[in-house]
């Protein structure tokens, strides 16, 4: 006869084995705790892997967690060059799928979570609930389901499968979902023979003002230099400003203000038309090509192909039954959201925080990493390592450590950034002087990977 485990014996639900859910499980591991990831995707990073050209503005040192380094390094693993910056697929392959290979049956892949919710309470029934264990409800690749007992459930599962759509209203626009087709919302690599040919010699309309947007941009003012007929269409909310393209010469990140500036010469050099204050209504179709709409009844020549990059939002409907403490605004946790305001702060004038700022009413449920941001645009790995490092101790019942803040960021976050080195000795030995000297030569466009928006 077997007993029934208590809920401290049950596992700690971890949502992703990207990044933050394996630095996640790593932490409980070495607390003594048992996790149980489970991954939607076939492989750890499986978000990661979809941008695999993209290269970090975080070194090496900056995006590697001290409690997945300590598990790894019996299996003869070692961090490569920290001043060196990683693409998302050299971050994949050499150290989010060797620490899935440590945590071994501790990560289950292609299993989808559909519903969490304390056992035999949904999210109105207040009598006994923080003493059920919580039920995450799954769902496997053969469409089979199940239900999973667990004492605490961590949401690492990140916000790249829910991209903003191109309506102004933040619903898709009229005629968006019968033109998916010819509509991307990711940066396209234009580095892949068959994406390169979806663009070349067509009109395209990029919706977006940052830097996604000028990625996109660069690298469509680079493919209009060699196939006749390319064209950029350049769609902005507001007007443009003093701000429109990042700091220039003068921006803290290095590769950040080099890309706005690739993006404003797209514009000049006019390989792509900037149009303002277009808030976009509907999408129409005229033959094989698309029309925008917008709210004040303006009508785009028609394009080929769109590319919305208007930012990303939380998937919370596998939450509705739990209590969830989130900001009106942001959707990210109420106490987080006025540090995180992507109208005050940037990425790095965010303090490091942990249990305090991510708790909501709903004991024992928590949004890390990317998902805790809400529809706030910027995140480091170092942050979200501090925040299930905080986590995992208050669930280990080490308040005192819990508490504690063990990481200290620079004041503008990551300084040497990376995004759209190619290769160039100051990407690989760190040395572009960072926030305070003078940026390196960069080289933006086809033959350089993209810029990431966060890390």
């Amino acid at each position: 006869m077997h007993s029934v485990p208590t809920v401290d014996q049950l596992p700690v639900v971890v949502v992703g084995a990207g990044p933050i859910g394996l630095a996640a499980a790593a932490h409980l591991v070495g607390r003594g705790l048992e996790p149980l990831v489970l991954e939607a995707g076939p492989s750890a990073g499986t978000a990661v892997r979809a941008w695999s050209h993209v290269r970090l503005f975080s070194p090496w040192a900056e995006v590697t967690d001290p409690a997945a380094e300590k598990l790894l390094a019996p299996t003869g693993w070692s961090r490569p060059d920290g001043a060196s910056y990683p693409t998302g697929g050299d971050w994949a392959e050499l150290y989010l799928q060797p620490l899935a290979d440590a945590l071994g049956d501790r990560i289950r892949f292609g299993v989808t979570v559909t519903g969490v919710a304390r056992a035999g309470r949904d999210r109105i029934v207040d009598s006994g609930r923080d003493e059920q264990p919580f039920s995450v409800h799954i769902r496997l690749a053969d469409g089979s389901e199940g239900r999973i007992a667990a004492r605490a459930v961590i949401d690492a599962s990140g916000t790249w499968s829910t991209p903003s759509p191109m309506g102004a209203d933040g619903l898709p626009a009229l005629g968006e979902r019968a033109a998916t087709a010819h509509i991307s919302y990711r940066v396209p690599d234009l580095g892949d023979p068959a994406v390169r040919a979806r663009y070349a010699g067509k009109r395209t309309a990029v919706i977006g003002s940052g830097a996604s947007a000028f990625t996109a941009l660069a690298h469509l003012a680079d493919l209009a230099e060699e196939k006749d007929g390319t064209r950029a269409v350049w769609i902005l909310r507001r007007g443009i400003g003093d701000g429109t393209y990042g700091g220039g010469e003068a921006d803290q990140l290095p590769a950040r203000g080099a890309l706005g500036l690739r993006a404003k010469a797209a514009v000049e050099n006019g390989h792509a038309d900037a149009v303002t204050g277009f808030r976009t209504h509907a999408v129409e179709r005229e033959d094989d090509q698309l029309v925008l709409v917008a709210e004040d009844g303006r009508r785009l020549d028609p394009v080929d192909e769109v590319i919305v990059l208007t930012g990303f939002r939380p998937d919370l409907s596998f939450l509705s039954e739990v209590r969830l403490g989130l900001d009106e605004r942001l959707q990210a946790p109420t106490a987080l959201a006025p540090l995180i305001d992507p109208n005050v702060h940037s990425c790095g004038t965010v303090y490091p925080h942990g249990v305090n700022e991510l708790s909501h009413p709903e004991q024992g449920v928590y949004l890390v990493g990317m998902k805790s941001y809400g529809r706030a645009p910027t995140f480091l790995a170092l942050t979200g390592y501090e925040q299930v490092r905080s986590i995992t101790a208050a669930i280990a019942g080490d308040h005192e450590a819990a508490e504690r803040v063990e990481l200290t960021l620079p004041e503008t976050g990551v300084c040497g950034g990376a995004g759209l080195f190619d290769d160039s000795d100051a990407a690989q030995s760190g040395d572009g002087d960072g926030c305070c000297g003078a940026p390196a030569t960069l080289q933006i466009g086809i033959g350089a990977p993209a810029v990431s928006g966060g890390c």
